[in-house]
């Protein structure tokens, strides 16, 4: 497990402020959604961990040290990366995909393609398989494979199954959960999906205007005890799910 602590963290583009001197500190094994309006900065904050923005001042610290005191691309590889589109090699295997890892850290595979097949769902002979022969949700976790390949205590995840349908977003949801609790993961998720957040994490972090404007657990969001713009969040799926009662009645 990892513990990730945000010291003022603050990044600027032009004159809008994407992130704004964010505090914040994840206990190791934490699940922590952070979620917001297009623009909040939530994307922003999670790539100043693996170093993909570069804050303009404060610190991330990743079990005590500052990120910025490392080489980006050895930060980078013990740090799982998942996003939405995925980012498989499309002249690659899934194996291939999966293995890039092994080879850019020079290690043996030692059969471990197979297990984080297994681990991820897809069966053996998913592996000699092209990306272009996936659909959608075998591609995903193709990417939660690769993202644990170096056994990372740490995963960052933006918008994992933001592309997906509502049906396969919310088996591999379930499906990361199960696995984040198996393998003793720390996780930061970025989603627009209030539902998801509150479904998923352990912790909500509510951002806007590049700032943490609520903060709780999803029992706290859903009692209204982390703020108003948390509440209005919590709101929309609230509100569908009434209206859903309505139709059905």
């Amino acid at each position: 497990m990892s513990e990730l602590i945000f010291e003022g963290v603050a990044k600027r583009f032009g004159d809008t402020a994407a992130v704004d001197a964010v505090s914040a500190k994840i206990s190791s094994g934490g699940f922590v959604a952070l979620v917001g309006s297009s623009g909040s900065g939530k994307s922003t904050l999670l790539k100043t961990v693996n170093r993909l923005v570069v804050p303009d001042s404060g610190r991330v610290l990743l079990d005590g040290s500052d990120v910025a005191d490392e080489e980006p691309h050895a930060l980078r590889r013990r740090i799982g990366y998942v996003f939405q589109n995925v980012g498989l090699f499309p002249h690659m295997s899934v194996a291939e995909n999966i293995g890039i890892g092994f080879r850019l850290e020079r290690r043996a595979e030692s059969g471990r393609i197979g297990e984080l097949l297994e681990l991820v769902g897809l069966p053996p002979d998913m592996a000699a398989r092209m990306p272009d022969q996936l659909s959608g949700g075998q591609r995903q976790r193709v990417g939660v494979a690769r993202a644990l390949a170096l056994s990372p205590k740490l995963m960052l995840m933006d918008e994992p199954f933001g592309a997906l349908d509502p049906v396969t977003r919310d088996a591999l949801g379930r499906a990361y959960r199960d696995l984040h609790d198996r393998l003793g993961l720390t996780t930061i998720m970025v989603t627009h999906d209030m539902a998801e957040a509150l479904l998923l994490a352990d912790r909500v972090l509510v951002m806007a205007s590049g700032r943490i404007v609520g903060d709780g657990t999803p029992a706290d969001l859903l009692a209204g005890r982390a703020g108003p713009e948390a509440a209005a969040l919590v709101e929309v799926p609230r509100a569908q799910a009434e209206r859903l009662k309505e139709l059905g009645a």
